[in-house]
């Protein structure tokens, strides 16, 4: 493929007698709020082989026993290893068939892409780009974990402009038999998995795509992409050029999906504010725009006007909360859904929220386009039940 960005991977899955719905855990960056949900699941994983123990909740991050918890999932991992928990697939593409409560299925491909091709700074000519600004102070935490780890088991989500469905088309021309099929734990619908040999016939349908040297937009799961490019550039400081062009290390696991695909549907991401004096903090603000947005607190919605184009509207609900936080203090999460943010500032008296609408799918090639990447939590891809889980993984050790 010329100008390729794609790179064929050796998946690794548990073996097929595991206990799959027991494997597959939701991404890391969700339930942010929600330690309840990450105690259930523990409950429910037990003793069993589970990517809950091979990733980081990001709940945790900021608790005492944070590189605790990462030493462990090294040492699992190892241990996973020693035990034969892995099995390794001959090179080739997943076709990832997902269905979630209210969600259509939505058709992934799980590949390999190539570091060298991805950039996310705001304006790149990269074949691979970031949709949304990068924190880079949010990179550090993950890196270690990285960096400790011999696998990656990736929640990112990369999004492809296919309107006449070929690379999907070629993808189900091309199985070769069903490696999973199974409900997936705490209400995340259900998932099959069906291996390409043959994929050829997709990375000639990818080649296809490429418009003004762009291919993938990173839809979920920027930050752990940009902590593996950081993990990239640290690694092939010391390798020859030879060792680049093969090292594991260079090359990250990720689900391609066309944004046209009827189970990608884009929803708003909420802010919530913590540790604040709700009334004090509304009483600051003034509309930013005619459009619908909504302000919580004490549990109810208030009516707040927002710019009419989503990303602007982002961008000026931050600037708000982030002077407001500069002088007084409290901290800011990212939540799906509005009856998650009323419920929060409903149960919490020293929090408020700010409810953004949410962005038309078919923009976001256009506007990163012109404008580079967009400010951050613009948009999710749909509500957190629908998001990625983890299923596959990869070596990123030579």
């Amino acid at each position: 493929m010329k100008n390729s960005c794609i790179f064929v991977p050796r998946i690794l899955l548990p073996q097929p007698d595991a206990d799959m719905t027991a494997w597959a855990v939701i991404a890391c960056d969700q339930h942010t709020s929600d330690r309840a949900y990450w105690s259930a699941l523990d409950a429910l994983v037990g003793d069993k082989p589970s990517t809950l123990r091979l990733t980081l909740p990001e709940v945790y991050l900021e608790d005492a026993d944070c590189p605790a918890r990462i030493a462990k999932i090294a040492e699992t991992m190892r241990d996973y290893r020693a035990r034969g928990v892995f099995r390794t697939l001959p090179p080739g593409f997943v076709l990832v068939q997902r269905t979630a409560p209210g969600m259509p299925v939505r058709t992934g491909i799980v590949l390999a892409v190539d570091l060298e091709a991805y950039s996310f700074e705001k304006q790149s000519d990269a074949l691979i780009r970031a949709t949304e600004a990068t924190i880079l102070e949010r990179i550090p935490p993950r890196l270690k974990i990285r960096e400790a780890a011999d696998i990656e088991f990736p929640h990112i989500l990369l999004l492809y402009e296919d309107m006449q469905g070929a690379v999907a088309a070629a993808a189900r021309s091309h199985r070769s038999g069903t490696l999973y099929d199974f409900a997936l734990n705490m209400g995340g619908g259900r998932i099959r998995g069906d291996f390409i040999a043959d994929v050829q016939p997709v990375l000639d349908a990818f080649a296809g795509l490429v418009r003004d040297g762009l291919l993938f937009m990173v839809g979920d799961g920027n930050h752990s992409l940009a902590t593996a490019k950081a993990a990239w550039e640290r690694c092939k400081a010391g390798l020859s050029e030879a060792e680049r062009a093969v090292h594991p290390a260079r090359f990250a696991l990720c689900e391609a999906v066309n944004i046209y695909d009827q189970g990608i549907r884009f929803e708003a991401i909420h802010r919530l504010v913590k540790g604040v004096d709700p009334d004090d903090f509304a009483r600051g603000l003034r509309p930013f725009g005619r459009a619908e947005g909504g302000l919580c607190v004490h549990g109810r919605k208030i009516p707040l006007g927002v710019a009419e184009e989503v990303p602007a509207a982002v961008a000026a609900v931050d600037a708000y909360i982030d002077e407001y936080m500069l002088r007084k203090g409290g901290s800011v999460d990212f939540v799906h859904g509005e009856e998650a943010v009323r419920a929060y500032t409903e149960e919490h008296p020293d929090s408020a929220g700010i409810l953004l609408p949410a962005m038309e799918k078919s923009s976001l090639f256009g506007l990163v386009k012109r404008g580079g990447s967009l400010p951050r939590k613009t948009f999710s891809m749909g509500e957190s039940e629908e998001k990625r889980y983890y299923v596959e993984g990869k070596e990123i050790r030579a």
